[in-house]
């Protein structure tokens, strides 16, 4: 047959081949280029505008850095760096300012002579986020004078123009997203201010404003002290064991800056950067850190420690308690991993590793008592590792789940892929033997708790795994915990959090959420954490009858069906009976779930020391700036 007349090739030619010029391709397929069109898509396009701006200032150039959220969903981004060229461009005959704005992949970050570290090189650039954007204009302010050019989804509506002189030299862009291209155009302040504040502590000296003229809301960012104050703001209401420990040192082109500093809590919050942009999946430099971190305090320990010269401490319980920021700064970053943020440049490794290695022993020599006091925590640290241990061996011996002999009471589902199987983690037997009653057998598993939870904020690893609660927990998931967790384990891919409506309730939720993003991290990281939305009230009259999830529902309920309505109030889920839990919070076509995310780690981790953490003052503070904030307390 020929292929000409062949069934697989008939009906497709060379005429449907299409081929999209310029920015048409970002339009058609903007996920591709921003991750994708959501919240964090939008977000994501701010940063790309910005990260143009913080290159100038990389390369010496800019003292100043504003944004403005405009009342109509506008972004305006303005620096004082050297304003973009306008020249005409040799190879298009376009000024040079339409070629950046217009063609994907030009710019000055290619050649390694405008700007020797780029992070803006990473992302997607300035000409994406004008091809998604409704509209865009640019005024470059150099050479005396300034420069003006307008697009419209992506397309100049005009060519560049001088429009008056200029006392002055840096860049503006102002744009409005596109709503044909974004789910949605409201912008989140405090997403956008955390980002800048990360940005500014990242690049001291730096002075980075954003205002927010729907709400009259203002941050100013300007850090001297740059990633010191970093590790100072994520430590604020930690106690700290020993100084901030801070060193920067420039090595076959790469710029290596550390801040770190130990606490009294047993977690490790480490973060890494590579050009201003946060590899949250690691890297080399990571790699070459840890590595340091342990040689370096063995070598001392061995060096002082005249009793046993053969003691040692390995890399785990060297992270316990430990906060640290590791910035990186190069000509040529490689990313690698699912979500392009881990560093795969291999020459990091080595280069970080000597001078951490070089720096933390100096340091450790100068400083005897910090030194003792790190070494002192970390054997502590291996000693609860090693009770530990036992701990996770009796619940791997286990082996398979079987309902029959799994504590905490667990019915599971009868569905074998984890994909399509969901577990309720409920608060106590009332409500699980309602969950158990009104549930989908099929695909629903219900654990009800027994007991307290343990605050795992306060308590080291070995004490973790001695709460009853949190074992049969871990047995049921499938995953186990901490450095052992893994999440190809795991029995079930949604993990659906339902307690009462209540303070009690609450409690029992925070207690969940901080071991899963202190133990278990990834479940948070991968979306499979969610938190059931029961209602608060049944309004009734004569045969019809609504459930209701808040005040302002029931208020308007009531106006709707007539203030004779009779009105029941759901104080705990073991009032509801099976049929009404199934109806009004297990069934997947009527339920609400909220998705537990951690956009931003730092703050998380800032929210759970400040909530489960041992000092006080800073939780005393953060009730009562949002005790005006909290709907029905039960007490």
């Amino acid at each position: 047959m020929s292929e000409q007349n062949s069934p697989a090739t008939s009906g497709y030619t060379a005429k449907d081949i299409q081929v999209l010029e310029g920015l048409e391709a970002v339009r058609k397929r903007p996920a591709m280029y921003i991750g994708d069109t959501s919240a964090r898509g939008l977000h994501h396009c701010v940063y790309e505008v910005v990260d143009n701006s913080v290159d100038e200032a990389l390369a010496g150039f800019c003292k100043n850095i504003s944004v403005k959220i405009g009342k109509d969903s506008t972004v305006c981004v303005e620096d004082d760096g050297r304003g973009i060229p306008t020249e005409v461009h040799e190879q298009t005959g376009k000024s040079a300012l339409e070629v950046v704005m217009t063609v994907l992949h030009a710019g000055g970050k290619f050649d390694n002579k405008s700007y020797k570290v780029s992070g803006g090189l990473h992302g997607v650039g300035v000409s994406c986020v004008n091809a998604l954007s409704e509209w865009m204009e640019v005024v470059s302010m150099r050479n005396g004078k300034k420069y003006f050019q307008r697009y419209e989804r992506g397309k100049p509506a005009g060519a560049v123009k001088e429009i008056g002189d200029a006392q002055k030299t840096g860049t503006i862009v102002t744009y409005k997203p596109d709503k044909e291209i974004f789910e949605t155009i409201e912008y989140s302040f405090e997403t956008l201010a955390n980002r800048l504040r990360e940005l500014a502590y990242l690049n001291k000296g730096l002075s980075i404003s954003i205002e927010d003229d729907r709400t009259n809301a203002k941050e100013e960012y300007k850090f001297e002290g740059g990633i010191m104050q970093f590790v100072e703001h994520v430590n604020k209401n930690k106690t700290p064991v020993g100084k901030i420990i801070y060193f920067e040192k420039e090595a076959e082109g790469v710029n290596v800056e550390i801040a770190m500093q130990y606490t009294e809590t047993y977690t490790e919050n480490i973060y890494t950067f590579a050009n201003n942009i946060n590899t949250t999946e690691g890297g080399f430099h990571l790699v070459g850190f840890k590595a340091a971190l342990t040689r370096s305090i063995n070598d001392y320990l061995k060096q002082t420690n005249g009793k046993d010269k053969e003691a040692k401490i390995s890399g785990e319980d060297l992270k316990e308690g430990l906060t640290a920021v590791i910035s990186v700064k190069l000509s040529q970053p490689q990313f690698e991993g699912q979500t392009k943020t881990k560093l795969g440049n291999s020459i990091v490794k080595g280069i970080v590793e000597s001078i951490t290695n070089e720096k933390l022993f100096i340091y450790l020599e100068e400083n005897p008592t910090d030194a003792k006091r790190i070494i002192d925590k970390a054997m502590n640290a291996a000693q609860a590792r090693e009770a530990a241990q036992k701990a996770k061996e009796l619940i791997r011996r286990k082996g398979v789940l079987e309902t029959s002999v799994l504590p905490g009471k667990l019915a599971d589902c009868s569905e074998e892929d984890p994909a399509k199987s969901e577990i309720y983690i409920v608060e106590g037997d009332s409500a699980g033997g309602s969950a158990k009653q009104g549930r989908d057998r099929k695909f629903q598993a219900i654990l009800p708790l027994r007991g307290k939870i343990l605050n795992v904020e306060k308590a080291q690893i070995n004490k973790v795994l001695d709460s009853e609660a949190i074992r049969s927990l871990v047995m049921a998931l499938g995953t186990n915990i901490g450095t052992d967790f893994d999440i190809s384990k795991l029995r079930y891919h949604k993990i659906v959090i339902m307690t009462d409506a209540d303070v009690d309730g609450a409690h029992i939720r925070t207690l969940l959420l901080t071991l899963f993003y202190r133990y278990m991290k990834p479940l948070v990281e991968k979306g499979h954490i969610f938190i059931a939305q029961p209602p608060l009230f049944r309004v009734k009259k004569g045969k019809e009858e609504k459930y209701v999830y808040t005040e302002a529902e029931l208020e308007k309920e009531k106006q709707r069906m007539g203030e004779d309505s009779g009105v029941q109030r759901y104080k705990g889920l073991g009032e509801m009976n099976p049929q009404q839990l199934w109806e009004t919070t297990m069934d997947p076509a009527e339920r609400t779930l909220l998705r537990v995310t951690i956009d931003d780690a730092m703050k998380a981790d800032e929210l759970f020391t400040i909530l489960m953490g041992e000092v006080v003052e800073p939780r005393r503070q953060f009730i009562e700036a949002h005790a005006k904030e909290v709907k029905n307390l039960d007490i």
